[in-house]
């Protein structure tokens, strides 16, 4: 499995690694890429993460065999738009969104009769450092990397997809859109809106930034990811509104157990709370191909 020119559309951090990993493998032959800001573009240039800076998308993707769109998850229907007369038909063009439903609703309203071309794949892997300088090659490795295929997709074009991933060191799973999104609510997305908001509920406080001069391992534990890119996540929670809404919702309903348990001063309740808790998070075990230093 070798291809002869990946066409890059976003040269940050997820794109960058994807190229960059598959020139290590000696997978491609030739590299062209293309990201909205001149600078970022002409930086991957710079770096060897690409082998020509693009003016446009269909620019890029002309005459190539796979695309990857590694773009915020609000800039993918005019992504998609941008490279559809040039998409060769039997191009493999993936996406690296963290949401699926709103993705794949975006290329079927743009994409027309080039939609069988894309394999919607989720990555899970990151930093909290975004940007082309931050790209390493070995991002992907001992990572999952989630695929949702359409009814479109061939099979060989889906164990294609697959082989590329597990090429560059990912563990690949197969997920409906809708089982994607609801999940990736549960243990990501939500996490991220409560790591955000529990440090704006800090900071908002008048003595906010002489208790944040005492926090310690347990506060920097629970908001590493607070540090995120806050249009990524915009885009993200955005999209996938729905689903996060419901997680809130479980998340009230627990949260009021705790509350309740304190205003009453019920030990009892307050302790069995604490302790289910710390059961199934002492009993839950990062499952291979989970590891990243960052949950999308």
């Amino acid at each position: 499995m070798k291809f002869q020119r990946l066409a890059l559309i976003g040269c940050g951090l997820m794109g960058g690694s994807f190229a960059l990993a598959l020139r290590q493998a000696d997978l491609v032959q030739h590299i062209t890429g293309f990201s909205a800001s001149e600078k970022t573009r002409h930086r991957a240039l710079e770096l060897g993460v690409i082998d020509q800076a693009c003016n446009n998308v269909a620019e890029a993707v002309q005459g190539a065999d796979l695309v990857l769109l590694a773009v915020p998850v609000g800039a993918m229907q005019s992504s998609f738009a941008a490279m559809r007369d040039a998409l060769a038909p039997h191009a493999l063009l993936m996406d690296v969104g963290s949401t699926k439903c709103d993705v794949i609703a975006a290329a079927q309203a743009a994409l027309g009769e080039r939609l069988n071309c894309l394999v919607p794949a989720h990555p899970i892997a990151g930093k909290e450092v975004a940007g082309i300088e931050h790209a390493e090659g070995t991002l992907y490795q001992a990572r999952r990397t989630i695929l949702t295929p359409l009814l479109q997709n061939s099979i060989r074009q889906i164990k294609t997809a697959s082989e590329v991933w597990t090429a560059i060191g990912s563990h690949v799973s197969h997920m409906t859109p809708e089982a994607h999104d609801a999940t990736f609510a549960a243990v990501s997305h939500l996490p991220h809106l409560l790591a955000f908001a529990a440090v704006n509920a800090l900071t908002a406080q008048t003595q906010g930034a002489a208790f944040l001069e005492m926090a310690g391992p347990g506060f920097r534990d629970f908001s590493r990811i607070a540090a995120s890119d806050s249009s990524v996540w915009r885009d993200i929670l955005s999209a996938n509104h729905a689903e996060v809404l419901t997680q809130v919702a479980h998340f009230r309903v627990a949260l009021d157990q705790f509350e309740n348990a304190l205003k009453q001063g019920d030990n009892a309740t307050l302790q069995h709370l604490i302790q289910q808790a710390s059961d199934v998070r002492s009993a839950w075990t990062l499952q291979a191909g989970n590891t990243c230093n960052k949950a999308f």
